[in-house]
């Protein structure tokens, strides 16, 4: 059991939700985190989608098992002295006692947050029944509690995501239930339209919603703070950026046998000194 403490961070990232509007950028590996925190971001949250990519898997339960995500949280908290997000898929089990037991061993590594999604994984049913859904947040709160730990519950209503028919009423149904259930956070991926954000924020309200920044958002942080929004992520959108340069660059070598991609990339000189000038600092904790 790890017996670092953590309830600095931990405190810091609740404070952080109490006002204002911040954002909470999603790396993928060390480095990236490293990166992150000297732009001054002040929280991150991993992405377990970047994180799988990033090891050859897909982004599902059975190829990137329980204990694998959990030593990449230990490995994401030691890298940076900042708070982590864990994103914990859906806690890797249907039911509520097998998940309150993960998300203690979430809990474990040190992060300041975990999120617990309602989607199955299943296209026939993608979402989990309402009652079964608020009793897992119910359940991952009490695991939470029993800890001692002060560590944010982030509760995510996928109903955007999945193809509900009504996604915005099924959302803020699930999210109102979630926080009464116990979440700290809400977090409903995929609106867009700032009346529907707008909507999300007033119903759940004073508990913070996290909105999950897209191509199509095409709204400015101050147009999002002024929706009530408290913090804002980008999921996967980091590392699908970096695969992005890697594919089209990869892919002109092999089609066409030219390097022209290269030309204004980040030097190998400008990354040394920063992960140099970086090391101190990292070494210090």
């Amino acid at each position: 059991m790890n017996t670092t403490d953590y309830s600095a961070r931990r405190a810091a990232f609740r404070t952080l939700h109490q006002s204002g509007c911040f954002v909470i950028p999603n790396p993928w590996d060390a480095g990236s985190a490293r990166y992150l925190r000297h732009l001054g971001f002040p929280a991150l949250a991993t992405t377990s989608s970047g994180f799988a990519f990033s090891q050859g898997l897909t982004d599902d339960d059975a190829a990137v098992p329980r204990d694998l995500m959990l030593r990449h949280f230990r490995e994401m908290v030691a890298t940076v002295d900042l708070p982590i997000n864990a994103d914990f898929r859906g806690g890797y089990a249907r039911d509520p006692e097998p998940l309150a037991e993960n998300v203690r061993l979430c809990v474990e590594t040190g992060v300041a947050g975990l999120s617990i999604e309602d989607s199955t994984g299943d296209r026939a049913a993608p979402l989990y029944d309402f009652a079964l859904a608020v009793d897992r947040i119910r359940a991952a709160r009490a695991a939470i509690d029993a800890t001692g730990a002060d560590v944010l519950l982030v509760a995510r209503a996928e109903c955007f995501l999945t193809g509900h028919p009504d996604p915005l009423r099924e959302a803020i149904r699930r999210s109102v239930a979630f926080a009464e259930a116990g979440a700290d956070v809400l977090y409903p991926p995929g609106p867009t339209r700032p009346d529907d954000i707008r909507a999300i924020v007033q119903a759940v309200a004073p508990k913070p919603v996290n909105l999950l920044a897209t191509a199509k958002l095409g709204m400015t942080m101050a147009e999002i703070a002024a929706l009530g929004v408290r913090r804002v992520s980008v999921g996967s959108a980091l590392a699908r950026a970096a695969w992005t340069g890697f594919l089209g660059s990869a892919r002109q070598i092999a089609s066409d046998g030219v390097f022209t991609s290269f030309q204004g990339l980040v030097t190998g000189l400008e990354l040394n000194d920063f992960f140099r000038e970086d090391l101190p600092a990292r070494a210090a904790g």
